[in-house]
C-alpha cells in the first residue's frame, strides 16, 4: 500500500507503527485530543492496512542477523585482500569485534599516586563534583 494520500492519516499511522497509543498518535498527527475519535481512525481499514505494511518493513530490516553481517564483511575480505590490503584488514577487525575477541576497555580511577580516592575532608559540593566528573566518564565508555 502506497503512503496515505491524506498527511495527517499517514502521520497517525506511523505514530501508530511506533507503538504509540491511538491518542498520542492523534494528537502527532495534528488534530486536537479524542479519544473517540483516535479509536474510529485507528479502526480504519486503510490505516490498519498502513501500519502493517509499516511493521512489515521495519522487521524486514531487522532481519539483517549476525551471520549476514559476518558473511558481508567477508565479502569485503575476499575483494579487497590482494588489491587494498587495509580493507581487508578492517573487515578482519570488524567481524573480530562483533564476535567478541576483543576485551573489554578497563578504566580505573584512583587518587593520588595512585592511591585511594580520599573522601573524608571534603565538602558537600567536592564530593558532588565528582560524582559528576565520574558519571561523566562513565558515560564516555
Amino acid at each position: 500500500m502506497p503512503v496515505l494520500k491524506n498527511a495527517r492519516h499517514e502521520k497517525f499511522a506511523q505514530a501508530l507503527a511506533k507503538g504509540r497509543t491511538a491518542d498520542e498518535a492523534y494528537e502527532a498527527a495534528g488534530y486536537a485530543a479524542n479519544r473517540g475519535n483516535a479509536t474510529r481512525l485507528k479502526a480504519n481499514e486503510s490505516i490498519m492496512k498502513r501500519v502493517q505494511e509499516i511493521a512489515a518493513r521495519v522487521s524486514e530490516k531487522a532481519e539483517w542477523s549476525a551471520a549476514d553481517r559476518l558473511s558481508a564483511l567477508k565479502s569485503i575480505f575476499d575483494a579487497s585482500a590482494k588489491g587494498d590490503p587495509r580493507v581487508a584488514i578492517s573487515a578482519i577487525a570488524e567481524a573480530n569485534r562483533m564476535q567478541g575477541s576483543y576485551a573489554p576497555a578497563k578504566r580505573e580511577i584512583t587518587g593520588a599516586n595512585g592511591g585511594p580516592i580520599e573522601y573524608a575532608n571534603l565538602t558537600e559540593e567536592e564530593i558532588d563534583a565528582r560524582i559528576a566528573a565520574l558519571a561523566e566518564g562513565a558515560g564516555e565508555a
